[in-house]
């Protein structure tokens, strides 16, 4: 049986490529600390999962849900962006409900790209953005993200004749994987130079409340963002789309809900591929979303200081065994450097860690080729089991010594 050679750029992931060294390290009875997955340990609030309940017992959100019957939850995500970042969103044409933002940011490469058209996308970065790219038969450019350039790209290092064929750029800060946070300033550099270039602007933002601010007693769930939204620097919203998730904020990745807010035009041309592939999900977890994003934020404290003290006892712990790594200012992430003495590329180092010791991490190569020498640790497990983490890491950088 022969396949469409969009397949062939699919074929592996970081997330796939671990799961079976993870499965192999299980099989020879290996204690499994799994750092691998930024998939929340956390619940939802109750009054969302009490949401959902009641909705499992009316019969009139049992059928399909199309555009129009998502009215409340498109004038809730309005609502609170308006709260959060000051700027007036039509939820009519402007709010397109998503199941999760990483089925918006795979989709959205359909509307946009033709066949060979070019998309610029961060490296590292989230693979789901690269796959996206392949399916709508696009060509990717990657955007090295360096150390030097506290990890944001330089946009003026792009060939001209990538610029000339380039139809989309996708931004996402708080970033995955190197937990770089983005200023206004840059985010008003990207929409100048896409608005000259005449380039969708994309910006992927699931971290926009796991950032930590100075202040450890500054709760700011309810006050204006710590960091900004796209929309800041584009506020008509000329060529810009940003896509949020409730699956970091509210712990509800396994309900995969999110939305994208943006340009009224990239909205209908998402809703137009996305009634080609699906109808909405459950109209219950829509009524959940509504709950968290409408009712207390107190969930979203406690979540962002729950990885606040995991960030400080992993980073502080990986300092004790001399693994200097900066301490991140967002997202649930370490991002460290493979020590000097390491002779192991990513892959190998996680291979192994995972293989010896139980520990899974990410591998930066996994994100994209200026990942390498780099490793993601996601930080999914309480303080104590960070710190077992640690100690066995340390047993297994004394054994490559």
């Amino acid at each position: 049986m022969e396949f469409a050679k969009r397949l062939q750029p699919l074929q592996s992931n970081v997330f796939a490529d671990m799961d079976k060294a993870k499965a192999a390290a299980l099989a020879v009875g290996r204690d499994l600390i799994d750092l691998s997955l930024g998939s929340s340990d956390l619940p939802a609030e109750g009054h969302v999962i009490e949401a959902i309940a009641q909705s499992l017992y009316d019969p009139s959100t049992h059928g399909y849900l199309l555009f129009h019957g998502t009215r409340s939850f498109r004038q809730a995500a309005a609502n609170w962006y308006e709260k959060k970042f000051g700027i007036k969103v039509d939820p009519e044409t402007e709010v397109l409900p998503l199941i999760g933002s990483q089925e918006g940011t795979a989709h959205l490469p359909l509307a946009v790209l033709n066949p060979g058209d070019f998309a610029l996308l961060l490296d590292p970065g989230y693979p789901s953005h690269m796959g996206g790219v392949y399916l709508a038969s696009g060509q990717i450019y990657a955007m090295p993200l360096l150390e030097e350039n506290n990890f944001l790209p330089v946009f003026n290092d792009i060939p001209a004749p990538v610029v000339a064929q380039s139809r989309m750029m996708v931004l996402s800060y708080p970033h995955n994987p190197t937990a770089a946070i983005a200023t206004l300033e840059f985010f008003q550099e990207a929409v100048t130079f896409c608005q000259q270039h005449n380039i969708v602007l994309v910006h992927d933002f699931p971290y926009v409340d796991l950032v930590f601010p100075e202040d450890e007693g500054n709760n700011h769930a309810h006050t204006p963002s710590l960091v900004p939204s796209i929309l800041q620097a584009d506020p008509d919203k000329s060529i810009s789309i940003e896509f949020f998730t409730l699956s970091k904020s509210y712990n509800m990745g396994g309900f995969r809900i999110g939305y994208a807010i943006g340009n009224p035009e990239l909205i209908r041309a998402l809703r137009q591929v996305k009634a080609a592939v699906d109808f909405n999900q459950y109209r219950g977890i829509l009524n959940g979303a509504i709950a968290a994003l409408t009712g207390s934020q107190i969930g979203v404290e406690k979540a962002v200081a729950t990885f606040r003290q995991r960030r400080d006892t992993f980073i502080n712990a990986l300092h004790r065994i001399g693994w200097y790594v900066p301490t991140p200012k967002a997202t649930m992430y370490i991002w460290a450097k493979l020590p000097a003495s390491c002779s192991l590329n990513s892959q190998e180092f996680c291979t192994q860690l995972v293989k010896q010791t139980g520990v899974a991490a990410s591998p930066g190569s996994g994100f994209g080729k200026s990942g390498e020498g780099y490793v993601r640790f996601a930080l999914v497990h309480e303080p104590a089991i960070l710190e077992t983490a640690v100690e066995r890491i340390a047993e297994f950088l004394n054994s490559l010594s």
